[in-house]
């Protein structure tokens, strides 16, 4: 779970309410993003699928 390994440092440095956008060529990024999210109580607001790769924009909690 690379991508959220990133996306949980990202955040911790990140003010509450700031947005994050992360893009992912992992499929299982679709599903462990908003996983990640509810349990951390951070908002994800959008997914883009983008030619190869997604894109997930998350608000810090």
């Amino acid at each position: 779970p690379l991508p959220v390994l990133r996306l949980r440092k990202r955040l911790a440095g990140a003010a509450p309410g700031a947005r994050v956008a992360l893009l992912a060529d992992d499929p299982m990024a679709a599903i462990d993003v908003p996983h990640f999210c509810a349990e951390a109580g951070h908002t994800l607001e959008a997914t883009e699928a983008q030619n190869d790769h997604t894109r997930f924009t998350v608000r810090r909690g």
